[in-house]
């Protein structure tokens, strides 16, 4: 994403994978991941993700085969690096994909696949901070879906 940042929603419907009980991820459906524009390459991207009416936090999403797992599906995995209180089955993800950090790729061991994904949480937290990136945590993507939902819409 080296121009535009790509913002999508979905509705979170059970689709959270728990990936080593480290990981919390929500998954967007096949029929978004397919619709994804061609220029999308496969990898890792970073952005800023909100769940309902909440706060904007930091994410990852992986958007590819995940050779690791041997995938027959192309997937999108979002992981928002925040501590959620309780699960967030039948909320709203907003997601802002704002820049790459790598092209995906296949790992020998399951402790390099994690030690690749705490590396791309770093790296993602240090990119967002950047002002071109930081703005985009206030974007009205965020705040007009806030109060859609707090008047009941």
């Amino acid at each position: 994403v080296n121009h535009s940042p790509l913002f999508c929603k979905i509705i979170v419907s059970g689709l959270i994978s728990h990936f080593q009980s480290v990981y919390f991820t929500a998954n967007f459906p096949e029929q978004i991941v397919d619709n994804l524009p061609a220029d999308i390459s496969t990898g890792i991207y970073y952005g800023w993700a909100s769940v309902g009416s909440g706060d904007v936090h930091k994410m990852v999403v992986s958007i590819g085969w995940n050779p690791y797992y041997k995938n027959m599906k192309k997937s999108m995995e979002t992981h928002i690096i925040h501590t959620f209180e309780e699960d967030f089955y039948g909320e709203i993800l907003n997601v802002a994909i704002v820049g790459y950090l790598r092209p995906e790729k296949n790992f020998d061991s399951l402790e390099s696949l994690i030690s690749a994904i705490q590396g791309d949480i770093e790296e993602a937290k240090k990119r967002l901070d950047l002002p071109e990136h930081l703005k985009l945590k206030d974007d009205n993507f965020f705040q007009v879906s806030k109060s859609k939902i707090m008047n009941g819409h």
